[in-house]
């Protein structure tokens, strides 16, 4: 398939996931992408593949809870390639803390990488957005969650209320804005959850990988999904159900 040849794709968190499938996937059906990711290494490597496999990727190295960084990164790909047809919002981070053990500075980093990141990109790239799509990455904790990553569920459930409202500011026929809320995935983020380490939380029922929710959030960024809008598809494997 090549539904997004010539597309500027914009992907955060691109460089290891979930994002990095659906980087490699936006790129296999021809889209240009943009990696924004706080960890060279890995998000040179991903461009690397992605260029060995015939396609075409920048990285550009962003802390996306950094407005200075988040600005200059989308002027440097507005600059490269004059335009934004599709932004997915993937990064993110979470803590393990109780609310009252809880730094403020932390869940001030999380916002700002998880909610205020995904303001930041909507308004900097939908100027330069003529007829596009918008994904943004959430999480069935955004519906059910539990003890100790409670900024995390918060943060999802406000992106979920974010994506709803700004669907409703511009025509669909021009621009699309839904979410994705995958359940337990084959990402670094699940494994190294201390509450999944310490038996605390069970994973319990499908694990997805990568690619699976990579092909949601291509679909949702795809024109075939073109009355798709101002919605949150699940991709849990009934995690759901069972939490």
């Amino acid at each position: 398939m090549t539904r997004f040849k010539n597309k500027v794709c914009v992907v955060t968190g691109g460089s290891s996931g979930i994002g990095r499938a659906t980087a490699r996937q936006l790129a296999a059906e021809g889209g240009k992408v943009a990696i924004l990711s706080r960890t060279e290494s890995e998000g040179s490597a991903v461009v690397a593949e992605i260029t060995k496999a015939g396609g075409t990727a920048i990285f550009l190295q962003t802390d996306v809870g950094s407005l200075e960084q988040v600005q200059a990164a989308v002027a440097s790909i507005v600059k490269k390639w004059k335009r934004v047809d599709v932004l997915v919002n993937g990064a993110a981070m979470m803590t393990y803390r109780p609310i009252a053990e809880l730094a403020m500075e932390e869940w001030d980093q999380l916002m700002a990488i998880n909610l205020r990141a995904v303001f930041l990109l909507c308004k900097l790239c939908i100027p330069h957005m003529k007829k596009g799509a918008i994904v943004n990455v959430s999480s069935v904790h955004a519906h059910e969650t539990s003890a100790n990553v409670i900024p995390y569920a918060a943060s999802k459930g406000a992106m979920e209320a974010f994506t709803r409202g700004l669907s409703q500011e511009y025509d669909s026929s021009r621009l699309r804005i839904n979410n994705v809320a995958p359940g337990a995935v084959d990402t670094p983020m699940l494994w190294e959850n201390p509450n999944v380490k310490s038996g605390k939380e069970k994973i319990t029922g499908a694990v997805g990988r990568p690619e699976d929710i990579a092909e949601v959030i291509c679909f949702l960024a795809s024109p075939q999904a073109a009355f798709v809008n101002g919605t949150t598809v699940v991709a849990d494997g009934g995690r759901l159900n069972i939490l």
